[in-house]
């Protein structure tokens, strides 16, 4: 503005002010300009206030005029509403009104029956919580147990053992995580299961892992596994379960017998032993058989002189010492030999000691037992010959508070002594002190001696074999399992006695490794053998499922609380843990064989194995590879089910390399190309869905592309919009018919749609302006065609019984608008 205009302005200014002040009735105003300033803003904030609910209800009606929306009675029913957050009951109404009172009435009743039921909702929802947590907690617990090895109070057990650490040892991640014993054992396992699935004469258990042992270059290992061929080396007693069987007389004694057998044939291997180390000393000699070698053996045992034997000798030995090393050998006939020769020095023993000889059972008849026992307590209690007597309550099983500790100075030797005077048959003649039974010398080895008595950390094969050749099979295997680097013996020994059917199980598999159960007898252990393989197996799953599949096939004849077969849920757990999906249970092929996997050896019926792991795997959210295996099992309605889950979180998103997106879309077109080649039928509601989801992602790329003119074309063909008003009212219907993998992603379908619609309409704007005059009603006539398309959008939306976000219907609304 130049200077005339200011002036110009000033003299107004001046002629404005001498016209106020002749006005005598208006008092006259000073303000600066900050101060006016001031002012105004607040009349403005007055006159805004005032205005803008009113302004806003204008627009309001404008926008939702046009739209065909009554703003008025949506106004009314607005204010009817109740702003309530509880189900209250109304307030009751006078008694002359029966029309509101019975409408009262109603809605009361149906406020309480509203009420009832949410209460009820919630309640069944805080009991399965509740239901759901508890089997939760019961699987942390079976987990925590499971790495208690021992039993009892025994399962803390902290005292440090002399072990050497195998960290060192430990393979790289992916390596076996088997030791070379392991290994062999498992190689043994392999063979034996080989046998058995090809519907072969299984072989000898015992031998196969015997002879594994034997390659261990470990000598308390070999004669670990000779105990176990001796002991198992039984006749089975026929009896309805293995509780009746082992507890018979029968079995017990022939349990007692072969222990015997093997301590004697032991005792035997190390006088042998003894003498060729000693041959100088023994001067072995003359007609070769036991009676020269324990003559040679005393050479070296006895001192000389012998101090309280008695002075009856046979070449030049204490006859009773040779008479008790034969037996210790257990030759009776070298035995009976040195009797007959020193008979003039017995007396009545030789008649006493052949009836002993000529018994089945080295049992003497109960009268010539009763005349052992008498002369052994009238003349023998105090004899100075620890030999003798030991021979004497042999032969009478008598005097048993005796431990003989003179000759039995060793534990096998007292092992052996006190099986020779365990009895069987019931005898009322016979004395409390007289009279062991084998279950009294279980308990007194087993509880009243104990693992202390016997340094069991420092000598384990030891008291393992001391349970064991009492048939204590179970607490001496519990026991050895609990040494971390002889777990392997004790599990293969289970592995033995549970397909000879001598095994004691637990009847839960929740139990102890080591327990008594309720109507047992006293003396009877049971060991939980499902847990005990699964201990073993834990540490070599995850690096050799093949092995650890090969030990679960011993449980295919177990089964759990819940009545399921204990193998498939074993192998399930595995294939989930291990995720050797194609190695176990096999694959398919493109043209939609499947290959065998190692599980096909094992089961005939593999597809409902395959449909258990895949249904464990469903239930702990892996749908991908629930995915994989139902179509392994043939199982298409489920394929589709879980890919309709997979794919609907993705539908909208962008393709990028290697997404989960790309990843999930390229696995089901393979899927999808399949089913149409192979003609796989499914469920048409699955199949109608699964299709649609699949069109739909071809929709967004083509959308992320930019390539909006083939985006538009596949969602008009489509049909899940509408793109006219009259076909709103069709596709509301038919929206109904739509899965909730399809309704998810409607608002994304929507808002894509309308970008789309938005997208030509400014496309058909630009060009607009340089159109010559005579195509400019074609394009006004598109782009009331486009509105038209937007219009029925917002229409669609708004009719759908579907909760859209408010977010999805600012920006539909918000894109028309713009349009027009």
């Amino acid at each position: 503005m130049d200077t005339e205009g200011f002036e110009e302005l000033l003299q107004q200014a001046q002629q404005l002010a001498a016209e106020t002040e002749g006005i005598s009735e208006l008092p006259h105003v000073e303000r600066n300009l900050q101060e006016i300033q001031q002012l105004g803003e607040r009349l403005r904030s007055r006159t805004l206030t005032r205005t803008s609910q009113e302004t806003a209800d204008v627009k309001a009606s404008i926008l939702l005029g046009s739209r065909g929306l009554d703003i008025s009675h949506i106004s009314q029913r607005l204010e009817s509403l109740s702003a309530a957050t509880t189900f209250e009951p109304l307030e009751p109404v006078k008694d002359t009104d029966i029309q509101g009172f019975l409408k009262n009435e109603r809605d009361n009743a149906l406020l309480s029956a509203i009420e009832e039921s949410r209460k009820r909702t919630f309640a069944m929802a805080e009991e399965y919580h509740r239901e759901s947590m508890l089997v939760e907690w019961e699987q942390v617990k079976e987990k925590i147990l499971h790495t208690l090895l021992a039993s009892g109070e025994d399962a803390l057990d902290f005292t440090q053992e002399s072990e050497p650490s195998y960290v060192s040892e430990a393979g790289p991640p992916g390596r076996s995580s088997l030791d070379s014993i392991e290994v062999a054992y498992a190689r043994q396992i392999y063979v034996y299961n080989e046998k058995i699935v090809n519907g072969h004469l299984p072989p000898s258990l015992v031998d196969l892992l015997a002879t594994a042992a034997e390659q261990m270059d470990d000598k308390n290992v070999t004669e670990l596994w000779e105990m176990v061929k001796r002991m198992t080396d039984v006749q089975l007693v026929p009896a309805t379960d293995t509780l009746k069987s082992r507890t018979s007389m029968e079995l017990q004694l022939a349990f007692t017998r072969q222990a015997l057998s093997f301590l004697e044939q032991s005792y035997k291997n190390f006088a042998m032993v003894t003498v060729f180390g000693n041959l100088q000393q023994a001067q072995l000699g003359g007609v070769p058989g036991t009676y020269q070698l324990v003559r040679s053996f005393l050479n070296i045992k006895l001192p000389t002189p012998a101090h309280g034997l008695q002075e009856d000798e046979i070449d030049g030995h204490p006859v009773w010492a040779l008479i008790y090393y034969c037996m210790r050998c257990g030759d009776l006939i070298a035995a009976m030999q040195v009797v007959n020769q020193a008979q003039h020095h017995l007396g009545e023993f030789k008649n006493w000691f052949q009836e002993y000889f000529q018994s089945d059972y080295r049992r003497l008849s109960p009268s010539t037992e009763n005349k052992v026992r008498l002369h052994y307590r009238r003349a023998l209690r105090g004899n100075t010959d620890a030999y003798k007597r030991a021979v004497y309550c042999i032969l009478g099983r008598c005097d048993i508070a005796d431990n003989h500790s003179e000759v039995a100075d060793k534990t096998e030797d007292y092992l052996w002594l006190k099986l020779n005077q365990v009895c069987f048959e019931e005898d009322s003649s016979s004395s409390p002190q007289d009279r062991l039974t084998l279950p009294q010398l279980q308990k007194q080895l087993l509880e009243d001696y104990g693992e202390a008595h016997f340094a069991a950390t420092q000598h384990p094969f030891l008291y393992f074999q001391v349970l064991f050749l009492t048939a204590q099979f179970e607490a001496a295997i519990a026991f050895l399992f609990r040494m971390e680097r002889l777990r392997c013996h004790a599990l293969h020994v289970a592995l033995v006695l549970y397909e000879m059917k001598l095994l004691l199980k637990s009847s839960g598999h929740t139990a102890q490794l080591l327990s008594q159960e309720a109507g047992d007898p006293p003396f009877i252990r049971r060991l939980n053998f499902i847990r005990l393989l699964m201990l073993y197996t834990r540490k070599f799953e995850p690096t050799d499922p093949r092995e650890a599949l090969q030990y679960f096939y011993f449980l295919r004849k177990e089964e759990d609380s819940q009545g399921e077969n204990v193998f498939l849920r074993c192998v399930s757990e595995l294939v989930i843990e291990s995720r050797e999906f194609d190695m176990l249970l096999g694959r398919l092929e493109r043209d939609g064989s499947r290959k065998p996997g190692v599980i096909d050896k094992f089961a005939g019926d593999t597809k409902s194995i395959i449909s258990n792991v895949a249904s464990v795997a469903e239930s702990k959210g892996l749908f991908e590879e629930a995915v994989k295996l139902y179509d392994l099992a043939k199982n298409s309605d489920k394929v589709l089910e879980l890919m309709n889950r997979l794919l609907c979180p993705v539908v909208s998103q962008v393709n990028a390399p290697q997404s989960n997106k790309e990843r999930l879309r390229n696995m089901a077109l393979s899927i999808a190309e399949r089913y149409r080649s192979q003609g796989i039928s499914v469920e048409k509601s699955i199949d109608s869905t699964f299709y649609l989801l699949l069109d739909l992602i071809t929709f967004f790329d083509e959308y992320h592309a930019g390539n909006v003119d083939r985006a538009f074309d596949i969602i008009n063909r489509l049909k899940i919009v509408p793109l006219t008003q009259e076909n709103v009212k069709e596709r509301v219907a038919a929206f109904k018919s739509f899965s909730e993998e399809i309704r998810h992603n409607l608002s994304e379908v929507l808002l894509a749609t309308m970008n789309i619609l938005f997208a030509q309409y400014k496309r058909l704007k630009s060009t607009n302006t340089s159109t010559p005059a005579r195509q400019q009603h074609a394009l006004e006539d598109r782009g009331t065609q486009l509105r038209a398309q937007a219009r029925a959008l917002i229409t669609f939306a708004g009719m759908i019984p579907y909760r859209t976000s408010g977010d999805t219907n600012a920006r539909l609304v918000q894109m028309e608008v713009l349009m027009n």
